[in-house]
């Protein structure tokens, strides 16, 4: 159980990316009070949370209802999986990210108004909760044999939204201890990491597909 705990959490941590979202939420928020700052952040982590257990407790119903069998899931999401490693061996997620939330700050900007509240968009969905996060919850429940290792997969991914939420709250304090340099590093060393874990998602989506094994 241990060994699954860990697979699911680092895995969701890649892909979820609780260091990387928290210079953007940083960025989205200027000028906010701390409080305002704690009560978006909290409401970004709790709606992100809510979209992620649903699909990981129905997941599996919604693709039987659209004929769309487990293993085909596990490849076309270890596939979806590689893309993204590749985005962060190479920044392209971290500049699209960052695109994302300046195109949002000018458009506030040409707006004359001040951002009031970006919990729900873009931070919640699709920043925290995006295809990626979906995808790769369901395949992980999907891979569980029994209600207990569903369990142990539903407690990682809310531990790794407790670090997002603790990331969030602290986005200024890691900005000024990383530093962007630093950042671009982990950001390529995990991107590797998830690199091999799609592909294993691939192979043994495979296997099972054509009973190899």
């Amino acid at each position: 159980m241990i060994a699954l705990f860990l697979s699911a959490f680092v895995t969701l941590f890649v892909v979820i990316d609780p260091p990387g979202c928290a210079p953007i939420f940083a960025s989205l928020t200027p000028g906010a009070s701390d409080r305002q700052r704690r009560a978006m952040a909290i409401r970004a982590t709790t709606i992100a949370g809510v979209v992620l257990l649903l699909f990981a407790l129905i997941g599996e119903k919604l693709l039987s209802t659209l004929g769309i069998s487990l293993d085909a899931f596990r490849i076309a999401g270890g596939v979806m999986l590689f893309l993204i490693a590749l985005e962060m061996v190479f920044e392209k997620r971290t500049e699209r990210r960052e695109g994302r939330a300046e195109e949002i700050s000018k458009k506030a900007a040409e707006e004359h108004r001040e951002i009031e509240d970006i919990s729900v968009f873009p931070m919640a969905i699709p920043m925290i909760a995006g295809p990626g996060s979906i995808a790769t919850t369901m395949l992980l429940v999907s891979r569980s044999n029994g209600v207990e290792q569903s369990v142990v997969v539903i407690v990682a991914l809310l531990a790794v939204l407790a670090l997002m939420l603790a990331a969030l709250l602290a986005a200024g304090a890691i900005m000024r201890v990383l530093g962007p340099k630093l950042e671009a590093m982990i950001t390529r060393i995990l991107g590797v990491l998830l690199a091999a874990l799609a592909v294993q998602f691939v192979i043994d989506g495979i296997t099972k597909a054509f009973h190899l094994s």
